[in-house]
């Protein structure tokens, strides 16, 4: 019997001193956010600010006036086809490795990468899924108190996602937390209006029942450490399927398309994507929610003073509760009036009618 996909048992510090090394010797961006705790009705979602993410090194453009060729070639190179040696973490199994996220908002935030290319919106097979339990169980098991692993995939045009060679997010919960005290105590003491009278509490919304009070669709089963590789798949592809089916059955009024047969055909369990959706995972759960624009617009000012002031984009960091921001018009405006955020929330999915927690459609 075949052993299974397993992390090295002490990953935890495998990643807390890669990511240290990294930082300290240049090989990757760390952007410090300020935070602070927003309501969502009654549902406490962090938004994070780093002005210095303005500033992310970005890929040289090709000349002007190039051909279409040249264009083509001159295409960012794959960062997951052969990986800095700087950032790497460690193997898992015999077609995933896990390396640092060059590009960390979150500290130790690591990602799960195939070897060899897979697209980023085909259906995920069974082995991406094992492979990131096993990441989860060896947090779960670190003797250090390492805490818990947030893991999230972003597929599809609203998603969120940003590279096409497929690879799943893992963030430690406890770096999550980080800045969260302080940032509450200075608004307070500064006064700051945050609207509303949403818990200040924040924890991974995926695994609680505040799932349920976001303005978002969402599909959802519990699952555990122990659970097999076919029955974690199997999980996956039931939500999967009825995000595919909710979607098909939904337009713009929340009306049946009038697809007919069609839209109740069971999407494959391989190829490509039959939707944008972000999944989470964490020791209890899978989430499954399916995306249909990948953010908004946020205002400043009111009446005839209203102006645009940036635009608020949310991948699958969305299902653990958090937002990010790069301007302080964006951050003001957000934390002047919450009820932004609420708003684009409810515009980036399926209204929450059209699911509950279980998947169920209402």
């Amino acid at each position: 019997m075949s052993r299974g996909i397993r992390a090295p048992a002490n990953l935890p510090e495998l990643v807390k001193t890669a990511f240290a090394r990294a930082r300290g010797d240049g090989d990757l961006h760390y952007f410090p956010t300020q935070v602070t705790i927003l309501p969502v009705g009654n549902v406490p979602f962090q938004l994070r600010f780093s002005p210095a993410l303005a500033n992310k090194p970005k890929a040289p453009s090709p000349p002007a006036g190039s051909s279409p060729s040249r264009r083509q070639q001159a295409a960012p190179p794959d960062p997951f086809a052969d990986p800095p040696r700087a950032l790497f973490v460690a193997d898992l199994g015999p077609a995933h490795y896990l390396v640092l996220n060059k590009f960390a908002i979150v500290p130790e935030h690591f990602i799960l990468a195939t070897r060899a290319f897979e697209h980023q919106t085909d259906v995920l097979a069974a082995a991406d899924l094992e492979a990131a339990l096993a990441c989860i169980r060896a947090y779960d098991d670190d003797s250090a108190d390492a805490g818990e692993l947030f893991v999230f995939f972003n597929c599809g045009e609203h998603s969120g996602a940003s590279q096409p060679h497929r690879h799943l997010q893992l963030l430690p919960v406890r770096r999550m937390r980080d800045g969260l005290v302080e940032g509450q105590e200075k608004e307070e003491a500064e006064g700051v209006h945050r609207g509303g009278e949403g818990r200040s509490t924040w924890d991974v919304l995926a695994d609680g029942a505040d799932l349920a009070g976001v303005p978002f669709a969402t599909f959802a089963e519990d699952i555990h450490l122990g659970m097999s590789p076919g029955d974690l798949f199997a999980a996956y592809l039931r939500l999967y399927r009825r995000a595919c089916h909710a979607v098909a059955a939904y337009n713009g009024d929340g009306q049946p398309t009038g697809e007919g047969d069609e839209s109740q055909a069971v999407p494959p369990a391989t190829g490509p994507t039959r939707i944008s959706y972000n999944m989470a995972m964490t020791r209890r759960r899978l989430v499954v929610c399916p995306r249909l624009a990948e953010g908004d617009v946020v205002r400043s000012g009111s009446g005839s003073e209203e102006r645009p002031v940036g635009r608020l984009a949310l991948n699958g960091t969305v299902l653990a509760g958090t937002a990010l921001v790069k301007t302080q018009a964006e951050w003001d405006a957000l934390r002047e009036d919450p009820g932004q955020l609420a708003g684009v929330l409810a515009r980036i999915g399926l209204p929450r009618r059209m699911g509950d927690v279980d998947g169920a459609m209402l």
